[in-house]
């Protein structure tokens, strides 16, 4: 089922309206699709959506602040606990009371931060390229800008450090380091530009991480669940690429805190193994949602 064909509505939550689409069958337990950014729109994860469509209901929705959903004016609104409130009210007005949940890099972030507040009706979770806490996740990413071949490694290293994140030779640095380790797919899928296109500028984006992906400097820099991650208490695949900027080691964190959790690396892949690798992605995920 095409994404165009979904069932679209807007849902009231706290601070505005967002967009959201179901699609797929009736019968089976929905899974529930997060998004990253914090600020994207969630374009990039409709491949992924219509793919798991083919063997159950999917709900996927733009949080307030991105895509199609509004974009409120007010800084005040990009905190982990309204996200977190979001979720719940985007579950509670599509009626998944109980679903699965995926939730992929910032989206995974959200799905932790909500599993581990001792969320009911959440029978199984996917957690895609996505760490346990900030720190850990810088620290990964340091070590891949410390391999990248120069000059772009000492480009981002300098004038990081001066904050010249618009110098043409940052720019061209990142996107070096992007197609190592944000998408490895050449050229990248139309639905992965649509969501980067959105990214420029989103308030959302730059309130909670910061200007550059390297350095969170927002109000996400000190987030660290790492050690509630047993407090997850339902069957988890935790999904990451080989080349991914969310370093394996990240997953592995993961796979440890969480009791019943298990771990797949797509060899091919970096950030956006749904893209990269779309059919085995949703075939491994299908499998592990239908227990």
């Amino acid at each position: 089922m095409r994404i165009e064909e979904a069932e679209e509505r807007r849902v009231e939550v706290t601070g505005g309206s967002v967009w959201t689409a179901r699609l797929g069958p009736r019968e089976g337990t929905p899974v529930l699709l997060l998004h990253g950014g914090p600020g994207a729109a969630s374009d990039y994860m409709h491949p992924l959506a219509e793919r798991l469509a083919d063997h159950r209901p999917v709900a996927v929705y733009d949080q307030l602040g991105c895509g199609r959903s509004d974009h409120p004016d007010d800084t005040s609104l990009w905190t982990v606990d309204r996200s977190v409130a979001e979720v719940d009210q985007v579950r509670a007005a599509l009626g998944l009371e109980r679903c699965h949940l995926l939730g992929q890099s910032w989206g995974g972030w959200l799905a932790i931060e909500y599993m581990t507040r001792g969320t009911r009706g959440v029978e199984r979770l996917v957690l895609a390229s996505t760490s346990a806490g900030i720190p850990e996740f810088m620290a990964g990413a340091r070590g891949l800008i410390e391999e990248l071949p120069e000059p772009h490694r000492t480009v981002l290293i300098e004038l990081g450090a001066k904050e010249e994140y618009d110098h043409p030779d940052y720019q061209a640095a990142v996107g070096v380091f992007y197609h190592r380790h944000l998408c490895r797919a050449d050229p990248w899928p139309d639905a992965l530009l649509r969501s980067s296109a959105q990214m420029d500028g989103n308030q959302v984006y730059l309130t909670m991480n910061g200007p550059t992906e390297f350095d969170v400097i927002g109000r996400l820099r000190e987030w660290d669940r790492t050690a509630d991650l047993g407090r997850i208490d339902v069957p988890t695949l935790v999904t990451c690429g080989r080349y991914d900027e969310i370093t394996p080691s990240c997953s592995e964190t993961i796979t440890r805190g969480i009791p019943d959790a298990r771990m797949h690396v797509f060899e091919q892949s970096a950030h956006c193994a749904h893209l990269e690798e779309p059919d085995d992605y949703a075939r491994i995920v299908e499998a592990f949602l239908a227990g």
